[in-house]
């Protein structure tokens, strides 16, 4: 398995409950895809939302995010951690 970090750029104004919501739709359906969704972060203002998972592809994170209707903008591997 291999750890994405996906970017959501329309999301100008959402709120503390909002992401909540957004990560546990993830949640209730990520298994069907093998995916698992360890941690959301939003700037409200920018309307930017970053989500880091773990998934056997990019696309698998593309169908989740599709189903629960916030697809993202941008999906990018990430190779190296610390």
């Amino acid at each position: 398995m291999s750890k994405f970090m996906d970017v959501h750029t329309d999301m100008k104004g959402i709120t503390a409950e909002d992401l909540l919501a957004a990560h546990q739709a993830d949640l209730a359906i990520q298994d069907e895809e093998g995916v698992n969704f360890e941690q959301a972060w939003a700037d409200p203002e920018a309307g930017v939302v970053y989500c880091l998972s773990e998934a056997p592809s990019a696309d698998a994170v593309r169908r989740i995010h599709e189903r629960t209707g916030h697809p993202a903008s941008e999906i990018h591997p990430v190779p190296l951690m610390v």
